[in-house]
């Protein structure tokens, strides 16, 4: 075979071969062999790594758009994508063309062959992604900074094979309890992993028990330590369907007056978590923002897919709850802020997440609930076993199975009049593919 053959022609034709569903594996050994072949490119790189069972999207969300917003260049890593495949690596904004991507799968494509011929286990779809993303940052698109985001737990995360400039840890609650553990302080122990000697540690608003796992951690490794509710403070106020206004203070300034689109007061605490971590970038590395970047870059910070209200009359929102604490923030937000007539909700689940749980709270708040099944993704737990599930949990509402996200987002907009509201909940995957159906068509 001739070395400047293509391995991969196109993406598609990759995700064949290495499919995303495939077992995420944890331990750090292959994406090290990787880079090491490469040259380590991560060294070169300015990175805020972040951590966390809820809110890591959000938090590295802002943090992107104020250093956008002070005209540095920025590249973010993030999972799972809502918007495309290729969201996962963007820079500035854009994600990663094909080209880009099959350029740098097909210079690794010969090292992953040596690892079979040698015996080692081949990187995962998740990994490889790590892997070309530190690649295309620091080889190709050079941002001055980049976001980091770990897709599962952290001190066996493939991310973390980098030093960053900041570790930041947002909340931490029960997740992936057969990866990391059945107890919170197992999880912040886990997540806790990202913490390197000598590098500040941002941690965000916690259970006590959390808290105190991960600050012994910072201590032992000698890492400036800054918590939510002690370093950094955030307080509420106004609140709507459109905005939010917060108040922040931090141990170097206070910000009397700041807005942001997300919903929720989760997001004004993950806002004042990636306040605190753009404090330190300013105080320890010369990082230059204006106070009214900050307010502008805060404003304009959007993800996709967390309570995002993309219809109204009927309200339409929709969210990537999927477990616990988020399922709870969530509808407690939606409660609270929005009035309807009746609750319609459509709602996909992991069979890897307590399901009996989430189906209880939404019995709590639901007039009519959908079950339905993510294509492609064999975790989710078949739409008419989801619907048993939830009866059992709530034998008093209306409760259908549709195995297709497409009929059954029809099926609730034939529902639902323009005094409803309906809830597509329960999964990022679901939302992702919900999205497309909603917005691209």
């Amino acid at each position: 075979m001739k070395e400047d053959r293509p391995f991969f022609y196109s993406a598609n034709e990759l995700f064949q071969q290495l499919r995303p569903e495939h077992e995420m594996k944890l331990g750090l050994e292959r994406v090290e062999w990787l880079l090491e072949r490469i040259g380590n490119p991560q060294r070169r790189l300015r990175i805020i790594h972040i951590a966390g069972t809820n809110g890591k999207g959000s938090t590295s969300m802002m943090i992107s758009s104020v250093l956008r917003e002070a005209n540095y260049s920025v590249g973010v890593f993030l999972s799972p994508p809502i918007l495309a495949w290729n969201e996962r690596i963007q820079v500035d904004g854009k994600f990663i063309s094909e080209a880009s991507f099959l350029r740098w799968v097909n210079k690794l494509w010969p090292f992953i062959e040596e690892m079979k011929e040698k015996g080692i286990e081949s990187p995962s779809f998740y990994e490889l992604w790590t892997v070309v993303a530190l690649c295309y940052f620091a080889k190709e698109a050079v941002p001055d900074y980049v976001v980091l985001e770990t897709g599962l737990g952290g001190r066996f995360d493939a991310t973390n094979v980098v030093f960053p400039l900041i570790s930041v840890i947002t909340q931490i609650g029960l997740d992936h309890r057969e990866q990391l553990g059945d107890t919170v302080e197992q999880i912040a122990f886990e997540k806790a992993g990202i913490i390197k000697a000598g590098v500040p540690v941002v941690c965000g608003f916690s259970s006590d028990q959390a808290q105190a796992v991960i600050q012994q951690i910072a201590k032992e490794r000698n890492a400036p330590y800054y918590q939510g509710n002690q370093h950094f403070h955030v307080s509420k106020l106004i609140e709507n369907e459109e905005r939010q206004e917060f108040k922040v203070e931090t141990l170097f300034r206070t910000y009397s007056r700041l807005a942001i689109q997300l919903r929720g007061q989760h997001q004004i605490e993950n806002a004042g978590v990636a306040l605190m971590a753009l404090e330190i970038l300013q105080q320890r590395y010369a990082v230059m923002l204006a106070e009214e970047q900050i307010e502008m870059g805060m404003l304009q910070a959007f993800i996709p897919g967390r309570l995002e209200q993309i219809g109204r009359r009927p309200f339409l929102l929709l969210d990537g709850a999927h477990n616990e604490d988020s399922m709870r923030k969530s509808l407690e937000t939606i409660t609270r802020l929005y009035t309807y007539r009746k609750c319609i909700v459509v709602t996909a689940m992991m069979r890897d997440k307590d399901v009996e749980s989430m189906l209880s709270m939404l019995g709590e708040v639901t007039d009519f609930l959908i079950t339905t099944t993510v294509d492609r993704q064999p975790r989710s737990v078949p739409a008419d076993q989801l619907a048993e599930q939830a009866l059992l949990t709530s034998p008093s509402i209306t409760i259908e199975a549709n195995s297709s996200v497409e009929k059954a987002l029809k099926q609730a907009k034939n529902i639902a009049t323009e005094d409803d509201l309906i809830l597509v909940i329960g999964s990022l995957y679901l939302v992702a593919e919900a999205r497309l159906l909603l917005v691209h068509q």
